[in-house]
């Protein structure tokens, strides 16, 4: 037993065999091999490119969310502004920003980030960083989108609203979830 501070332990074993069972349009699903102790494991994943969600709020507090359907879960959910890591090199904050002004036409003064985590840590390689974003204002021009970014539906909302609907089970996108709670432990951890 350790006194160390919890933490997550990077371990790495030889993985033998690497195949793309499927490429995918966004990501694709990889086959790996891996020699675990005396056995060989085989363990399917999504193989994805990472992304960046924002925690946006204005001069009051309250915090930027938008609507827009996920077909996966059926669901029109309430969600950050987020998006994949889909240019080659491109800085975390940057990409960040770019998400911010691509799906809600604003633009940020302050940036931090926020918090870090693996989505799905039994079937994905996605981490997505979140950034709180502060200094919120409209951009210069509104972006063009299309498919199902062309009827998001943008809402300011007190984030004790959102730790309330989250805590209702009435809000359950993951980067919403970890991101409010989050801001809300560290504002708590303030007062």
């Amino acid at each position: 037993m350790t006194d160390a501070p919890i933490a997550d332990e990077a371990a790495s074993f030889e993985v033998t065999e690497s195949t793309v069972v499927y490429e995918g349009a966004v990501w694709d699903v990889r086959r790996d091999a891996i020699a675990y102790h005396d056995e060989t494991m085989v363990r399917e994943y999504i193989d994805h490119t990472g992304a960046v969600a924002v925690y946006a709020e204005d001069d009051e507090g309250r915090v930027l969310v938008i609507q827009q359907y996920r077909h996966p879960v059926r669901v029109r959910d309430w969600e950050l502004p987020a998006g994949l890591l889909d240019v080659e090199g491109e800085d975390l904050q940057v990409a960040a920003a770019r998400e911010l002004a691509e799906e809600a036409d604003l633009e940020a003064d302050t940036w931090e980030p926020l918090v870090r985590y693996n989505t799905s840590s039994g079937g994905s390689n996605e981490f997505l960083q979140v950034y709180r974003a502060r200094g919120v204002r409209a951009t210069a021009t509104a972006f063009e989108r299309e498919a199902e970014e062309a009827d998001i539906v943008k809402r300011w909302v007190p984030r004790a609203e959102l730790v309330e609907a989250i805590l209702d089970g009435r809000l359950h996108n993951s980067g919403l979830v970890v991101a409010v709670l989050a801001v809300d432990a560290l504002e708590r951890g303030r007062a």
